[in-house]
């Protein structure tokens, strides 16, 4: 399939593959439960993310992740929500024990379908948490675990040692896949995302992105925190045709745009 990305910057980076999601199960659970993984940090997160909220821990939010962590700076997860299509207002990941556990606050229009594939980095071994919010007001949580040698959070970034990675910094490369009644995004953009824990080397991330059609319409807006991998990719699923553009913005106010046909 021929398809075009329009960027700011003109180069290209190879491109992650990001693995698509089975149809979830549509079966709706509401008592809380019991926490599917071993965490002692629940009830602090619960409080923290959700504002105490009610919630329910629900297989129907389904977050893949690899049970363990090859590349602790690059680590695939994927957040299905499908389930709840028409239903999700936002949707909140984080990783409990990272030292910066906040992952993104994604909030999809009635366009984009309640799923994400992102790449983060992982400091050491711990549960991971996706959490949708229903129109009802109720947190719907899935939960994985996922081991990791160490240090992804905390690695120096592989980006600066290129030569003119300044030079690049916005550059996207993505594409459209068609599906049954849908199409899949898969985008990359080039940026050092770095978190401010890298000694000498201050935060610099992209922290916001924007999904509009070709009448400039959001369709769904993204919030992204320094968990999120150097160099990130992201995968969405768009009901509809015609053009869509990515508008991204990082926290020294820098702004790139990209469209794809």
């Amino acid at each position: 399939m021929n398809w075009r990305v329009t960027c700011l910057l003109a180069a290209c980076l190879p491109m992650w593959v990001l693995a698509a999601g089975a149809d979830p199960d549509t079966s709706l659970e509401r008592a809380p439960g019991k926490d599917p993984v071993t965490s002692v940090m629940w009830d602090f997160y619960h409080h923290k993310m959700l504002k105490g909220a009610p919630y329910v821990f629900d297989q129907q939010v389904i977050l893949r992740a690899p049970p363990f962590a090859e590349d602790s700076r690059q680590v695939p997860i994927e957040i299905d929500a499908r389930a709840f299509k028409g239903q999700v207002v936002r949707i909140l990941a984080w990783a409990e024990l990272n030292p910066l556990p906040q992952i993104v606050d994604f909030q999809p229009g009635d366009q984009v379908l309640p799923w994400l594939a992102i790449r983060i980095r992982i400091e050491q071994s711990t549960p991971l948490r996706a959490a949708v919010l229903t129109r009802d007001g109720v947190w719907h949580v899935g939960s994985t675990e996922i081991s990791a040698a160490g240090g992804g959070c905390t690695a120096p970034s592989v980006v600066r040692t290129q030569a003119g990675w300044e030079e690049h910094i916005g550059e996207v490369l993505g594409g459209r896949y068609p599906r049954n009644d849908f199409s899949r995004l898969r985008l990359q953009i080039a940026h050092p995302m770095d978190n401010g824990m890298v000694s000498g080397i201050p935060e610099f991330y992209l922290n916001h992105a924007e999904l509009r059609d070709a009448n400039d319409k959001t369709l769904a807006t993204l919030e992204l925190f320094p968990a999120v991998s150097e160099n990130p990719t992201l995968g969405f699923d768009i009901q509809g045709a015609g053009q869509t553009r990515l508008l991204l913005r990082d926290n020294s106010g820098n702004e790139f745009n990209a469209v794809v046909n």
